[in-house]
């Protein structure tokens, strides 16, 4: 298996894993949080997908799904459109409303479709080139792979404990 295989199988993991986590939930559903300072799931999503959107596009030297096709308006979040939800408040992530799961999906979808654009092309050779300099040690394009992979990993995992607490309740 190649490295371009291998991430573009991660990377689809995780697309089936937001796709199954929001199936069948309604807008409320959606915003639904377990407490009053919980994340939501529509929250969840929507920020580990700005988080690939955003370190994909990069790393690739592409624009982002986010401003370039048009996500950003049709969320009408009332955030900058370079805010990815990196350190949100309690009542930022409030502020993640949703009129439905095919938004989520439909901006995954499109990230994911740049993503595999990108990542099917990266080789062995690729994965030590330095893409981050503020960090110390800097970052390398594996290890910032690595990092966006386990993030949405670990979103998907919440969101879907999300979901099972709510249809459990």
């Amino acid at each position: 298996m190649t490295s371009a295989l291998l991430l573009t199988d991660a990377f689809g993991r995780i697309r089936e894993q937001v796709h199954g986590a929001v199936d069948g939930l309604t807008p409320q559903q959606l915003a639904y949080r377990a407490d009053a300072d919980a994340n939501s799931i529509a929250w969840l999503l929507w920020h580990l997908t700005r988080v690939e959107d955003d370190h994909i596009s990069d790393v690739a030297g592409t624009a982002q799904a986010w401003t370039e096709g048009g996500w950003a308006d049709r969320f009408g979040l009332p955030f900058d459109p370079s805010d990815t939800g990196y350190r949100h408040t309690s009542a930022q992530v409030a502020a993640v409303q949703v009129p439905s799961a095919d938004l989520l999906t439909g901006y995954q979808d499109a990230v994911h479709a740049e993503t595999v654009a990108y990542v099917s092309t990266v080789t062995d050779d690729d994965l030590p080139r330095v893409v981050d300099r503020s960090w110390d040690p800097p970052v390398t394009l594996g290890v910032r792979l690595v990092s966006v992979i386990s993030d949405c990993i670990e979103h998907t995992g919440q969101a879907a404990f999300v979901r099972g607490l709510l249809l459990r309740a």
